[in-house]
């Protein structure tokens, strides 16, 4: 992140120029930034936690999650990691064209914690029912950033 000396990025926001970001969204690069609701913004990170879920120490069960979730969304899928650790727990990440999904598990205690973050058309919020069933939970929680909207002043 970018900041000033002496200053945090969270104590000053990065300011894109307001032409270059109006120019790119005139272009219409839906791989990059997206205009709603009257907004300008990188893209939609969700942060996804599931608990008293199954299988959350399976990576078979979280790759398959992420090549679900990656298809419902509209995503490009281009490269999957996962590490098994011991005794139990997950760690993964699917890069994608649009961006990254990324998951730690806890699977002694059901809890997962799943990072999806989307940019263009792609719609990261179709991921959510994809890791309900995938981990046999309705028990989730989800808080939304809009990546990029301070870029045009805005607060996300």
């Amino acid at each position: 992140m970018r900041s000033k000396p002496g200053k945090t990025g969270a104590e000053r926001p990065l300011r894109a120029s307001a032409a270059a970001l109006e120019a790119m969204v005139q272009a219409d690069r839906s791989d990059h930034f997206i205009r709603r609701d009257n907004r300008v913004f990188a893209g939609t990170h969700l942060i996804i936690e599931v608990m008293e879920a199954t299988g959350l120490d399976s990576e078979p069960r979280i790759q398959a999650a992420f090549c679900k979730a990656a298809e419902l969304c509209g995503a490009s899928l281009m490269h999957i990691h996962t590490h098994k650790f011991s005794p139990q727990g997950v760690s993964g990440v699917a890069v994608l064209a649009e961006s990254h999904m990324t998951v730690h598990t806890w699977p002694e205690i059901g809890y997962g914690a799943f990072d999806v973050f989307m940019c263009g058309d792609a719609d990261p919020w179709k991921a959510v029912d994809v890791f309900k069933a995938a981990f046999e939970t309705e028990d989730v929680a989800v808080r939304e950033l809009l990546r990029g909207a301070e870029l045009s002043g805005e607060k996300a």
